[in-house]
């Protein structure tokens, strides 16, 4: 087979679904209505929920986001039980602010959203913290982490004028990080670094019998005698990345450290209203799991939708 090398998509290339092709599918309010019904009910033409009338026919109510069944009058809303329910935000601007999650790469503010939409402060907040607690409850990656996953924890909070920086350090939250090789990653906030709190991580969700690296914090030590293969970089000696020729397996923390590099840059370069001040337990809920959702997009990322314990410095 020859190989062309135009085949492979340059990385700044038009993305699949461009600003031009959202506002010629979506430019109606209706155009969104009918997405919904066929996503939810597969278009107009469904089996009644009634009087059970196969492939009944429903249409569309003039003014109000419901359709009415033609066999019996049974009322179909498409927006019940979604965050589009009882809004009065036109469909069109909560559409693109979906689209605006899904393309951007470091996160899309609440000022943003502001502009783009030409909507208050207060309504542009909400449609923002509404689509990152969707991302936050996502179910698709609810399995196991599995074949070669890496491990690090993240240090996340406002800076400090001198003091001790990292682990230990005041007024930080903590958040692991479990990163499947070319696959899913999942962030859990955690209490503190100590082995039994980092074991209880790793046992819910990473399968037994998987290739874990890590780097060498001592509370990694547990993980071969509960049926890991665990690799060790020490960053301390320099060493980032190592062959093991008996288990062939490299070994490297390189991909959940690229996660941890894009969320800090996306807290750095959109979200900096949590610069300069200790983030609360919500926005390290909801800041990490949209960017896990982003990598999510791509096939890589899972967040959790539990809530976290309190981390123990968190007074």
């Amino acid at each position: 087979m020859t190989y062309n090398r135009h085949d492979k998509k340059s990385p700044s290339a038009s993305p699949e679904f461009s600003v031009r092709e959202f506002f010629q599918r979506f430019n109606s309010e209706q155009a969104c209505l009918d997405h919904i019904m066929e996503v939810r009910y597969g278009g107009t033409r469904f089996d009644c929920q009634t009087c059970g009338t196969v492939g009944a026919t429903h249409h569309k109510l003039e003014k109000r986001r419901t359709y009415v069944a033609a066999c019996c009058g049974h009322h179909v809303n498409p927006t019940a039980g979604t965050i589009l329910e009882n809004t009065r935000t036109p469909l069109v601007s909560w559409f693109f602010a979906m689209y605006m999650f899904c393309t951007t790469r470091h996160g899309v503010s609440g000022k943003e959203l502001q502009r783009q939409l030409g909507v208050t402060y207060k309504t542009a907040y909400r449609i923002g913290q509404q689509i990152r607690d969707l991302m936050s409850k996502a179910k698709a990656f609810e399995a196991l982490l599995s074949g070669h996953v890496e491990l690090d924890e993240a240090y996340v909070g406002g800076r400090k004028s001198g003091g001790k920086r990292g682990r230990g350090a005041p007024g930080i939250t903590i958040v692991m990080g479990l990163a499947e090789r070319n696959g899913r990653v999942r962030a859990r906030i955690v209490r503190n670094v100590k082995k039994e709190t980092l074991r209880g991580v790793v046992l819910d969700n990473v399968a037994e019998g998987t290739t874990v690296s890590t780097d060498e914090l001592y509370s990694y030590n547990l993980l071969t005698g509960d049926g890991y293969s665990h690799g060790v970089v020490k960053h301390g000696k320099k060493e980032y990345a190592y062959y093991d020729y008996k288990r062939d397996e490299t070994f490297h923390v390189n991909t959940v450290e690229g996660f941890w590099r894009l969320f800090k840059a996306s807290v750095r370069s959109t979200h900096i209203q949590i610069i300069g001040q200790r983030i609360s337990r919500s926005s390290v809920n909801a800041y990490p799991d949209q960017r896990q959702a982003y990598a999510a997009l791509s096939g890589r990322v899972h967040f959790p939708c539990e809530p976290p314990e309190p981390c123990e410095r968190d007074v």
